[in-house]
């Protein structure tokens, strides 16, 4: 498929510079992927469209400040750690040279390796904690370039859930949730269990191959707790049949529903997921309004269809909806068409 296939105009206005709050207050927009039906609700009314027994999956990892800048200004964008290396980006690249020695503020490090597109290989001759220890220290929270400035409370930019800390973007589907939502879900019957993918930079970055499937997603690593298997076990023997109201595996955010279908337990994935996938774990998933040409708008597609998705955008865009990762969600699953006729 093309990747122009994939393209769409947004209003720069639509794309929201900070959360709603409440963080439930958001708008959601409901999808059904069988039909394409759309119903128009707010987050907090995402209740009437779980049924007792489903399962929601969200993601725990943690965004931390791994914007640095060293002392003459270049700006190095910690990604992950590799071997007792980190991988990075450097801005700009063409003023570092392998071996290289820069400086930030009281620490210093050398630039072990630098590739064409624009990462080095940095060694802090520390552990991977210290690295992070020292990024909360004098680092950035590493916000989207869509967003103008850094958050005053820097709460914003997490999820309510947040615990393990090696995310350089969050994982904002799970921005609607509250701390009340999530106990009203769970007295209705709703299930909660965990995952964790630490996000990588290359998620958020547009598809840059003229066919979608000579794209090579940039890995990220995940782990799957054995209690989250087990539940995710339990909830696929409570489905019903077909055309009844059945427990479901909901993936709260794309990377949630990476992490389910690459089917390991602890590693790192590249999974990309296009048109023509067959999803094995998960029903329905909660994420939020992508980017154009992106690899999420094309997981989205997969699990709703091009068509559907991109309707659904349109509608979104006319009524004004708000974008992005502190914008508006949406629910994409199978409804039965009763609810549609509220």
């Amino acid at each position: 498929m093309k990747t122009a296939d994939f393209d769409y105009k947004l209003p720069p206005e639509l794309i929201a510079q900070s959360p709603v709050r409440p963080r439930d207050h958001s708008r959601l927009l409901i999808l059904d992927k069988t039909t394409g039906q759309m119903k128009h609700k707010k987050f907090y009314e995402i209740d009437e469209f779980l049924n007792p027994g489903d399962l929601l999956v969200v993601n725990e990892s943690k965004v931390f400040k791994a914007r640095l800048h060293t002392t003459d200004g270049i700006e190095i964008f910690l990604l992950r750690p590799e071997k007792n290396y980190w991988y990075a980006l450097a801005k700009p690249a063409k003023k570092l040279n392998s071996g290289q020695t820069i400086t930030f503020a009281d620490q210093t490090a050398a630039v072990i390796e630098k590739r064409a597109d624009g990462t080095v290989l940095i060694d802090f001759n520390l552990p991977p904690d210290q690295v992070v220890a020292l990024a909360e220290r004098i680092g950035q929270v590493p916000i989207p370039p869509y967003i103008n400035r850094i958050p005053n409370d820097e709460r914003d930019y997490q999820t309510i859930y947040a615990k393990n800390v090696g995310s350089v973007a969050a994982p904002t589907a799970g921005f609607h949730f509250t701390p009340e939502l999530m106990e009203k879900l769970k007295a209705r019957g709703i299930k909660f269990a965990t995952i964790t993918l630490h996000v990588g930079l290359g998620t958020f970055r547009p598809i840059k191959t003229d066919e979608i499937e000579e794209h090579v997603m940039h890995e990220e690593w995940i782990e799957i707790p054995e209690e989250t298997s087990r539940a995710i076990q339990e909830t696929k023997r409570a489905c019903l049949p077909a055309g009844r109201r059945g427990a479901r595996v909901i993936a709260v955010g794309t990377t949630s529903a990476r992490a389910l279908e690459s089917g390991i337990q602890r590693g790192f994935t590249n999974i990309f997921i296009a048109p023509g996938y067959k999803f094995k774990m998960i029903d329905a998933l909660i994420t939020n309004f992508h980017l154009p040409k992106s690899s999420l708008l094309v997981l989205v597609s997969a699990l709703a269809g091009r068509e559907n998705i991109l309707r659904a955008y349109a509608q979104a865009i006319k009524l004004g909806y708000r974008f992005y990762s502190f914008g508006d969600a949406m629910f994409i699953a199978s409804h039965p068409s009763k609810i549609f006729s509220i």
